[in-house]
């Protein structure tokens, strides 16, 4: 294997930091001991979790819950660095094409049974099975005969997974991948139960009877209120976790939760209301942490007026990006006049900062764009543009921002509406929109993996571009070794993107954070919700 691969997943997520630094002192001016702490911590996950099944979730609310309710043969430990989690052992063919897990003995379910190979395996076909509607399938494209299974050209025979016994794992790839470990901690490779699965088509609905085998068990599910897990005793590493309970409650008004968060209801918070992140930030409890995504606004190209590709460059040049960050959102995010976030160290310096900007804000050039785009159509009158974005109280003042921008900026009123976070994510897949809200989060810190996101075939796509060049590209920097070679295909792809614009880019994230100084050892990733695997109550 490339040694820039294997440094490159060891060098992810370096912003990932323990919190809680003063509990000692808290607990001893408590006069209580650790002991007689009830260890139990409430968050706020903000909206009901769509899908909590390992198949079918594809936002990062539900990932939050299966990241603590399961666990793959590969999981991260508090540095973020990818660590055997149910495989015990990991041997990679010398042409790092075929890898052999074997199973940790004490790996087991929540129900007491063992975890086999059989189901991983069973589990990857079942991402991969067409009839699933797997939407990150296309995760596992690496393995051999997955992505023709998937598109319904080839044999779930000829999927390079198999079971040789119940704690041997054969994995065979098209090409060597060097951050495979870490791409097997991501909840699609999670192993799931045969019997459950198949025993009952809504396993993954309810609380009742649903079976996982991490740190933490679901032990309620009241929809749209809260989601609570309990330690898992049959966890093989149990001994590492502390808490005994997590409630996630469901509080979409930023608000709401932030004065839940004072009052004590709530024991960690993010995404703070735009309005007081400047007061919070000489606050001990307070964290700002990079978050390898980017916040942006799709456009529907197979709806006017966004089929023009200059209407769409007027409607991102026409956004001024310095003054939502600043006055808005408040945060620390970086203005976007790219896809792909900082943050990939190349040897050409950071991924970003080498393939530059493309395009700058320009209310004028922005005006004369818009002009040309409506007469290529025959256009006398722009056809009305409704902006559309999940309900969250931040959603709302950044789209009222850009209401007024363009205004201002192009002379175009548009309507803004929105909708629950499961209603938006089905409306816009199914792409009844014209204009809608989205963010795009790398669970790797690769630009392949944020690039990915508008592959022609991807179901994440929901923009209706394609493009045979920008697929192609990608595709030639997933195999290739090189590391200068890999990530210059990178940049070709994104230049293809950004020519096109199949949306605007806003703004690069950060993640703000509260923290009760209750507890210690909670891990902020730089790509995923805060881990509470290790987390400790060190004072009531």
């Amino acid at each position: 294997m490339k040694k820039w691969l294997w440094s490159l997943a060891a060098v992810l997520m370096l912003s990932s930091v323990l919190a809680g630094c003063s509990g000692g002192n808290d607990e001893k001016a408590s006069g209580t001991s650790a002991k007689n702490v009830k260890q139990e911590l409430t968050l706020n996950a903000m909206s009901e979790p769509p899908a909590i099944d390992p198949a079918m979730a594809t936002d990062t609310t539900s990932g939050w819950v299966l990241d603590h309710i399961f666990e793959g043969l590969f999981t991260k430990d508090k540095e973020g660095k990818p660590v055997p989690g149910v495989a015990k052992e990991t041997k990679a063919s010398e042409d790092g094409k075929t890898y052999t897990f074997t199973l940790r003995d004490d790996a087991k379910w929540s129900d007491g049974t063992p975890v086999t190979a059989q189901d991983f395996e069973y589990a990857w076909k079942r991402v991969l099975n067409p009839e699933t509607g797997s939407q990150f399938a296309f995760y596992l494209y690496y393995i051999k005969g997955a992505e023709e299974y998937n598109k319904g050209k080839g044999p779930v025979e000829n999927v390079g997974v198999t079971a040789k016994d119940d704690k041997t794992l054969v994995v065979e790839l098209n090409a060597p991948l060097g951050y495979f470990n870490e791409l097997l901690t991501m909840w699609t490779f999670y192993p799931v139960k045969k019997e459950l699965v198949e025993g009952n088509k809504n396993w993954a609905a309810e609380a009742t009877g649903y079976i996982s085998n991490g740190p933490f068990k679901m032990t309620e599910w009241k929809h749209d209120s809260q989601v609570v897990v309990e330690k898992n005793e049959n966890y093989w590493n149990n001994k590492e976790v502390n808490l005994t309970k997590v409630t996630w409650k469901m509080v979409t008004d930023a608000t709401t939760y932030y004065q839940m968060y004072k009052s004590g209801e709530l024991d960690l918070i993010q995404t703070l209301p735009t309005d007081v992140v400047a007061q919070e930030q000489s606050n001990k409890e307070f964290k700002n942490v990079p978050y390898f995504g980017t916040y942006m606004y799709m456009f529907n190209v197979e709806k006017a007026p966004f089929t023009n590709a200059k209407v769409r460059r007027a409607f991102a040049m026409a956004l001024d990006r310095e003054a939502l960050t600043k006055n808005i959102t408040k945060a620390g995010e970086t203005p976007a006049y790219a896809f792909v976030p900082p943050g990939v160290e190349t040897s050409k310096g950071d991924f970003r900062k080498a393939g530059g900007e493309y395009f700058k804000e320009n209310a004028e050039e922005a005006k004369k764009l818009l002009k040309e785009g409506m007469a290529e159509e025959g256009w006398s009158t722009l056809p009305e543009v409704t902006l559309l974005y999940n309900t969250a109280e931040n959603h709302k003042k950044i789209a009222e921002a850009v209401q007024e921008m363009y205004k201002k900026n192009l002379g175009v009123n548009i309507k803004l509406a929105n909708q629950e976070w499961k209603t938006y994510l089905d409306t816009t897949a199914q792409k009844n929109y014209q204009m809608a809200r989205m963010g795009w989060i790398g669970v790797l810190l690769d630009p392949a993996v944020i690039l990915d996101y508008y592959l022609g075939e991807s179901p994440n796509n929901r923009t209706g571009w394609k493009s045979e060049k920008y697929d192609s590209l990608i595709a030639q920097a997933k195999v290739e070794q090189d590391p200068d070679k890999h990530f210059q295909l990178m940049h070709d792809a994104e230049k293809v993107l950004m020519e096109e614009l199949p949306f605007v880019p806003v703004y690069h994230y950060t993640n703000t954070y509260l923290t009760s100084p209750k507890f210690e050892d909670v891990v902020y990733p730089f790509n995923r919700y805060p881990n509470v695997k290790w987390a400790k109550k060190v004072s009531e």
